[in-house]
């Protein structure tokens, strides 16, 4: 009896079918972020923050689709593993699960800490341009998003590559060309910017792959 009411709520528990769109819908909204972020604050870490005073409300947009973003990434790493089920390996889902959830807190406090710099303007804004509290600001969330970000990004494309080679995951090319994208974020994020938009477009292409797989009738083993 014990046994045969663990199988049903194993069965009532399978990952829900829109849970294999949360990768898709993932990659639109952050790199919604991204282009809107990119459109009003300059790349350069040392800019002296003259995009406070032509309007803030396209980053205001931006910080808040970043919550959706992170949550749909999460259904995503869900979903993933609910693929995997009984194939997955103890040490690989562990660093799976650990930069996934990396990545989101790295995310998240990127937003909050330029969203405090947006609050402190408001407060205050003939002070804070150009000043000391402004650059300690703009450069913690600059060095949470290219350098530590990107490299937990880096960690979550190459262990989910690896999984999905010795799992059939995805297509082998896809995962080949997960590592290629991983040694671009890893080596090329000090002399490109914003080269973490190329994540985003891996995970889309990742979750359009799995979705034509669901949707062909393949069973999950």
């Amino acid at each position: 009896m014990i046994i045969r009411s663990a199988r049903l709520t194993r069965v009532g528990l399978r990952a829900p079918r829109v849970a294999a769109a949360a990768g898709i819908l993932f990659s639109f909204l952050l790199l919604s972020v991204f282009w809107l972020m990119r459109r009003s604050v300059p790349a350069d870490p040392l800019e002296p923050g003259a995009w406070l005073q032509s309007g803030t409300g396209t980053v205001a947009l931006a910080l808040n689709l970043v919550p959706f973003a992170g949550v749909a990434f999460l259904w995503f790493v869900g979903f993933l593993r609910d693929r995997l089920g009984a194939r997955e390996d103890q040490f690989f889902a562990t660093i799976f699960l650990g930069s996934a959830v990396l990545l989101l807190a790295m995310l998240f406090a990127a937003a909050a800490v330029i969203g405090a710099v947006i609050i402190a303007f408001h407060a205050a804004p003939g002070v804070l341009i150009n000043s000391a509290t402004f650059h300690f600001g703009r450069g913690l969330a600059y060095g949470m998003v290219n350098i530590y970000l990107v490299k937990t990004a880096s960690v979550f494309m190459i262990t989910t590559s690896t999984i999905a080679l010795y799992t059939g995951l995805t297509p082998r090319w896809l995962a080949y060309g997960g590592y290629a994208v991983a040694a671009v974020l890893l080596l090329g994020s000090y002399y490109i910017d914003w080269s973490i938009v190329v994540f985003p477009f891996w995970v889309l292409l990742v979750s359009i792959s799995i979705w034509l797989k669901r949707e062909s009738g393949e069973e999950r083993p």
